[in-house]
């Protein structure tokens, strides 16, 4: 009876309890109902998110233009294949419009995705299996071209489906790489997925990453469970913003011609770097720029240098560095360049190294200053810099010309030289660039100064920033002069003495003449600091040959820096090509044809500053011996011999020839020689040398030749030859 009466008082409490729960669930579901909230969250709020979606619409990159509207750099279209492998998406439609033979379409897909067709198969079924609404196919599935996508829409494969998306594409190739740079496709995880974006990493892609960029606009709408937009969508949309277009000072055809000249040149020669600057000294403009090692924007994968040695690769320079030296003692009334002085070796105290020429101190025994000039004399400098000028006032210009900080330039990665004045011979050898670095954009921007009658420049590489959707100009460089270290007078001065570097007897860049410009210019030779770092590298080719110079010489439209590490320099009998020979067949093609692209009038004084020279007697000399009488009067020889002694030359004896003149002396057993690059001209020469029969097609310059370089040729031998127009100049 008592047990009874507890069952019975346990099922009433058990009641209460349940109807209390019921109560309050349905007071909830009531009020949940009236208010349309939970905890503060707004049902409606909720299920309207639930079923939005939300996309980002990307904005087209900037392009990059040089400055005739060149296209350098752009956005490329190109499509991402994804395949639906949820059978829901075929639900309420007649056409299934999911995967349903995964093998199949493995098999139709694979051949034009260059893919392994059971790689595409398993990731079909896995995805399915694992219950993804769709699947995509990794690296092979992206990047496809127009042509590419159309191809696979006429298989009309059920599921199969693209995404546009865009990839930074670069039509030149190598063409400026290192001043353009490279975007990259990145992908960042988000909470619907991943984003992808284009992001610059080198170059002006990176220095100008921001405006390039643009703004990414923005979609939303309803959509059911299909993700098929609703009748009423409620779309928002959120324009992009397209990046700004970047226009260059780079001119496209002076750009391809050093191009082009560099790459034979790295060819021939395999330095292990080079650099080179085409700028207009009369604003800072950088024309042309390039390195080598380069690399392919399109495909940056093992790339030797990623550095754009003009601007972030500072070097002891070398002779250069004496243009400066000589217009400080100029610009400061304490030179006299008939001053005579002994040449050789030279030491400021007992206790200092001595300082030799570079002809192992031999030097040419008492000369001029303008002669020490021309000759590259090294004591010259040191004299010049501790006696003369004296080392805190030639301090004074050196900080003049800005050697002791960054140009400015509007590119990345721009790193200074350093002047090292510690110690008396550090205060000496900086005259002569040794010590001291600079990188080459340095040496450039000082020498708008003797190019622009004492005004200094500011170099820069951007030319204005243009709004693609309304053409305005939002902002554009103007020229912009940052000192001046000398006056005009100095500035004049030197480009006379510059140019008997090039035209003068002795002086060491003839080899840089041109046919219809006269050049102002100087030659260097630096040293290369030993890697293990005891003193320099030793060897006839372990140099850095440098150049710079500017033409027409009396009011310079161009200047132009020309360096080459260390080239594998011909060796013939002994002697070693001149290791400015690389150094000036880039010069000479590049600011030859710029100029005449310019439509710079050839320089009518050019008459006056032509040196001809009386030919030497060669016949029966060793070939030592002919080339070095040859060489020293500033004659270009080839010999068509490997051994023996000179039977033949181009030219007769006592012949007035003009120097720098290519002279072909043949041996008792010559052999054919390499004349690519040779003009028709010296073709016939060497035809009526040799007594050859000469069979020609085409124009321009030699291409091709029937007969092997370095084979041995007899009278009455057939060459022919196919002549080709440079491809720089064509353009």
């Amino acid at each position: 009876m008592k047990k009874n009466k507890i069952t019975h008082m346990m099922a009433g409490v058990l009641v209460i309890v349940f109807a209390v729960m019921f109560l309050a669930l349905t007071g909830r579901f009531l009020y949940i109902q009236a208010a349309g909230e939970v905890d503060g969250v707004s049902l409606h709020e909720w299920a309207k998110k639930q079923r939005t979606a939300s996309h980002a619409i990307p904005a087209e990159r900037g392009k990059i233009f040089d400055n005739n509207g060149m296209t350098l750099a752009y956005d490329k279209p190109t499509f991402r294949v994804f395949a639906i492998v949820d059978a829901k998406y075929s639900a309420n439609s007649k056409e299934p419009m999911h995967v349903t033979d995964p093998d199949k379409t493995a098999e139709q897909l694979a051949p034009l995705l260059h893919a392994d067709k059971q790689m595409i198969a398993d990731r079909l079924k896995e995805g399915k299996e694992k219950g993804k609404d769709q699947v995509e196919f990794g690296k092979v599935g992206r990047g496809l071209s127009q042509k590419t996508k159309q191809k696979i829409e006429k298989l009309k494969l059920p599921g199969i489906g693209f995404i546009k998306e865009s990839t930074r594409f670069y039509p030149n190739g190598t063409f400026a790489s290192q001043i353009i740079g490279f975007a990259r496709d990145t992908e960042k995880q988000t909470k619907n997925g991943f984003a992808r974006d284009i992001v610059g990493v080198t170059g002006m892609e990176k220095q100008m990453d921001k405006l390039l960029h643009g703004k990414k606009g923005h979609i939303s709408y309803e959509r059911d469970n299909y993700n098929s937009k609703l009748l009423n969508p409620n779309e928002i949309i959120t324009k992009p913003k397209d990046g700004d277009d970047v226009y260059l000072t780079i001119d496209q055809k002076i750009q391809t011609l050093l191009e082009d000249v560099m790459t034979q040149v790295e060819k021939k020669y395999e330095p292990t770097r080079m650099t080179a600057i085409v700028m207009n000294p009369k604003t800072g403009e950088v024309l042309a720029m390039s390195n080598r090692p380069s690399y392919d924007p399109n495909n940056p994968r093992n790339v030797k240098n990623w550095y754009n040695d003009a601007v972030s690769t500072p070097f002891e320079p070398g002779s250069t560095m004496k243009i400066f030296t000589w217009a400080a003692a100029i610009d400061t009334d304490v030179y006299n360049g008939s001053d005579s002085y002994k040449s050789g070796s030279y030491r400021i105290n007992e206790r200092i190294q001595r300082i030799p020429d570079h002809n192992g101190g031999e030097g040419w025994g008492t000369i001029s200053y303008d002669e020490g000039f021309r000759r590259s004399s090294n004591v010259a400098a040191a004299k010049i810099a501790w006696e003369k000028l004296g080392p805190e006032k030639f301090l004074d210009y050196l900080n003049a010309f800005d050697f002791d900080k960054k140009t400015g330039i509007d590119l990345p990665g721009e790193v200074p030289g350093k002047i090292l004045y510690n110690w008396p011979l550090e205060k000496v050898t900086t005259a002569f660039g040794q010590g001291s670095t600079a990188t080459p954009i340095q040496q450039m921007k000082a020498a708008t100064a003797i190019a622009n009658n004492g005004k200094m420049l500011q170099p820069y590489v951007i030319k204005k920033i243009v709004d693609p959707s309304t053409k305005e100009v939002v902002k554009e460089k103007k020229p912009t002069v940052v000192g001046e270290p000398i006056s005009a007078a100095t500035a004049k001065h030197m480009r006379d003495l510059m140019e008997t570097v090039v035209t003068g007897k002795h002086g060491t860049g003839q080899s840089f003449r041109l046919d219809d410009y006269s050049v102002a210019g100087k030659t260097g030779t630096a040293q290369i600091p030993n890697p293990n770092g005891s003193g320099y590298m030793m060897g006839y080719d372990n140099y850095i040959f440098s150049f710079l110079g500017m033409a027409p010489k009396d009011d310079p439209q161009l200047m132009m820096y020309v360096s080459v590490k260390q080239p594998k320099l011909e060796k013939a009998d002994g002697s070693y090509e001149l290791g400015s020979t690389p150094v000036s067949f880039i010069f000479k093609n590049v600011m030859e044809n710029g100029l005449h692209y310019l439509n710079i009038d050839p320089d009518e004084t050019m008459e006056k500053h032509t040196v001809k020279v009386a030919f030497p007697d060669v016949i029966e000399k060793s070939v030592p011996e002919a080339e070095k009488l040859l060489k020293d009067k500033g004659l270009r020889p080839i010999v068509l011999g490997k051994t023996g002694k000179i039977t033949k030359t181009s030219v007769e004896k006592g012949a007035e020839v003009l120097q720098n003149e290519q002279i072909l002396l043949a041996t008792d057993k010559p052999v054919m020689p390499d004349i690519s690059g040779w003009s028709l001209r010296e073709v016939m020469q060497l035809s009526n040398l040799l007594d050859l029969q000469v069979s020609t097609s085409g124009n321009g310059y030699v291409s091709t030749q029937s007969i092997k370089a370095g084979k041995e040729i007899k009278k009455g031998n057939t060459l022919t030859v196919k002549l080709k127009e440079p491809k720089a100049a064509t353009n």
